[in-house]
């Protein structure tokens, strides 16, 4: 999914407005929203969850958001071949930093991060593989329904979903980290890597394969 950098942070700021708990979220009148905005607190960059060893040779960073289609056709495609070959053999330090193109997609980001850091990639791989499925609903009320079975399946009550949810800082502080490292990075749609340092667009394995091989093969020159 591509959208310019500055539709990106757009997107976030509505998705900010409409961030309260998913159920009631599509009832909200525009003036309502806009006062929830202005009720936000000033939000923080978080830490990036990292997969993998802290001392792999290369690091890569994947923007993503839960409603884009590619990014969870590379879920189910690639990133299984990724993390086999790479992630799990301590070749690659692998990040993932949520894109938010829509409300929906911020409900997704939070709810991902609701079982805690240890359980955010978990969660994550539930998201982009029932993507289809909880995407198909009618109307927010459905989507949050279909949300909230995918947090049961990773063991949260509808208590701790709803907590999520209502965390104004929390959801501040995702927004505020999205913003910040999206532009930094100057990242215009999704799925977006950074492989060492460099900007690469979502492509098939076997070229991605090459670039992550070369990058390898600079790093133990260096060393």
């Amino acid at each position: 999914m591509m959208l310019h950098r500055r539709s990106l942070i757009a997107a976030a700021t509505a998705a900010l407005t409409l961030s309260a708990l998913p159920a009631l979220a599509q009832e909200a009148q525009p003036a309502e929203n806009a006062q929830a905005a202005e009720q936000m607190p000033e939000g923080k960059v978080l830490p990036d969850i990292v997969l993998g060893q802290e001392d792999a040779p290369v690091t890569i960073i994947e923007y993503a958001s839960f409603t884009c289609s590619h990014c969870a056709a590379f879920h189910e495609g690639n990133w299984p071949r990724l993390k086999a070959e790479y992630v799990d053999t301590g070749k690659v330090r692998f990040i993932q930093r949520d894109v938010y193109f829509d409300a929906v997609g911020l409900w997704a980001g939070i709810l991902a991060r609701c079982g805690g850091d240890d359980k955010y990639y978990a969660v994550s791989d539930l998201i982009f593989d029932d993507q289809k499925n909880w995407l198909n609903a009618k109307s927010g009320d459905e989507i949050a329904a279909n949300l909230r079975k995918i947090g049961a399946k990773a063991g949260m009550t509808d208590e701790q979903m709803d907590t999520c949810w209502n965390d104004k800082q929390k959801v501040a502080d995702l927004v505020t980290t999205f913003q910040t490292n999206a532009t930094a990075d100057k990242v215009e749609g999704t799925p977006t890597f950074i492989i060492a340092g460099e900007k690469v667009q979502n492509q098939p394995w076997d070229d991605l394969k090459k670039i992550i091989d070369a990058k390898l093969a600079e790093a133990e020159n260096k060393g």
